[in-house]
């Protein structure tokens, strides 16, 4: 019957674990991974291809493993008319009468340009009559590997290879990797997360941000709610309660909307303080402190009703003796709370602590919408820089994966913090067993 029952209960538990292995496991084991490759739209997520650029002509100066000479050679768009550039255009498909004039009248000659090498093609006789023709025919004589793609890096070795470069392997393989387009392994995104300039600023932001949200509003609030309307007839505290579930129930874009009618220059307070000869002001964008007010209010309101919610059912189970009998021993209503509802409560305090530290971390779509992390970025937090970083930013290149080590960051700092309050609260003794039943 017991191994019935186990298995009855493992089925009712197989979706709660399925969403848990789709929605939050994978998630953040392939964050993880994500976190260690240098992913961005540049390289793509798939395999890339070998490309030398000016750009990587520009990085590869600076390296001394390279000579001048080979640096010049990589940047220097020649051509030369040889036998293997014959071959070569042999095997393109360039005309045999096309390609015998060019053998004897430009054989062993080079160009330091494609202009000059279509200059010197033009006078040919049997050259053909399509400017695009001719320009095609010019490529096999290339000796440049400049701005040109090779989907493998055996490809791109072998053009490298045609340019006659006194290179060893090493050098090879420094040429390969600064020509290569696609993502890698790197560990480079949590050097640049320490040494950026800016991740100071954002991280004491996301500090403040939490910090004041949870302490004021998703536990201090959202408790002073629950309480006052626990002593409250039924009917006013299910209407109060009521109330202030609707920032939590209210769609996030309505619910900052209605804060930017509020808010806003041409919102309801600036027309009302307009009345007494107040100039217009923006409450949401016009200042940081005005801004940091809005952010948290808006924030607050929604982890306030969550925590009011939590902690007025745990407060409707206290044992209704427990609290006529201190009554009669003359307890004020702020004894009964210090010492009867506050001890009773570390159970749900718990979890709405670390509950609501992993939401504010995590959560920015309010500051997104509200002020967009302005002004000048002074209301950025870590969740909202690493949203701009890896799927909308103004320079267009989205880093995957230094966005994704961005998010691991949090990760990381919701764990150890979860842990941290565990210990706070003593989670052991919670779950101890009564020592009537030891």
């Amino acid at each position: 019957m017991r191994q019935k029952t186990s298995l009855l209960g493992l089925g009712f538990m197989t979706p709660a674990l399925v969403m848990v292995l789709l929605f939050f496991l994978i998630p953040v084991v392939l964050t993880g991974v994500f976190a260690f490759t240098n992913m961005s739209t540049a390289t793509g997520i798939s395999g890339g291809d070998y490309m030398i650029t000016p750009q990587s002509i520009r990085h590869l100066a600076d390296n001394p493993a390279l000579d001048t000479n080979t640096i010049e050679a990589l940047g220097t768009q020649g051509y030369h008319v040889g036998e293997a550039s014959l071959k070569a255009a042999a095997e393109a498909g360039v005309s045999p009468a096309f390609l015998a004039e060019i053998g004897k009248r430009l054989d062993g000659k080079s160009f330091k340009s494609n202009r000059d090498f279509v200059r010197a093609l033009k006078k040919l006789r049997s050259r053909p009559r399509s400017m695009r023709d001719l320009k095609l025919a010019a490529e096999p004589f290339s000796r440049s590997i400049l701005n040109q793609r090779f989907a493998t890096k055996e490809a791109f070795l072998a053009g490298l290879a045609a340019l006659d470069l006194s290179l060893d392997a090493g050098g090879r393989d420094l040429l390969a990797k600064e020509a290569y387009t696609g993502w890698s392994w790197t560990t480079e995104n949590f050097r640049t997360l320490v040494n950026k300039p800016g991740s100071k600023f954002i991280i004491l932001n996301t500090i403040f941000y939490v910090a004041t949200t949870l302490v004021l509003f998703n536990i201090g609030f959202a408790l002073f709610l629950a309480v006052t309307t626990f002593y409250l007839p039924q009917g006013q505290a299910t209407f109060f309660r009521a109330v202030w579930l609707l920032p939590r129930i209210s769609p996030p874009v309505l619910y900052v909307l209605l804060w930017k009618w509020l808010l806003w220059d041409n919102g309801f307070l600036s027309t009302l303080t307009g009345w007494f000869g107040v100039a217009p002001f923006n409450y949401m964008l016009g200042s940081v402190s005005s801004a940091w007010t809005a952010v948290i209010l808006i924030n607050g309101f929604i982890g306030a009703s969550m925590g009011m919610l939590i902690f007025s059912s745990a407060l409707n189970s206290i044992p209704a003796s427990m609290l006529h009998a201190s009554e009669v021993d003359g307890a004020s209503r702020w004894q009964q709370i210090r010492h009867i509802i506050l001890p009773q409560l570390r159970w749900p305090i718990l979890f709405v602590t670390s509950y609501q530290t992993l939401s504010l971390l995590t959560s920015f779509q309010e500051i997104l919408l509200s002020t967009d992390g302005g002004p000048g970025g002074s209301t950025t937090v870590w969740s909202l820089e690493a949203y701009f970083t890896a799927l909308n930013n103004y320079a267009g290149n989205l880093q995957y994966g230094y966005g994704a080590s961005m998010a691991l960051v949090l990760v990381i700092v919701g764990i150890l913090l979860s842990l941290l309050y565990l210990r706070v609260f003593k989670f052991n003794e919670l779950v101890a067993k009564p020592r009537i039943e030891n």
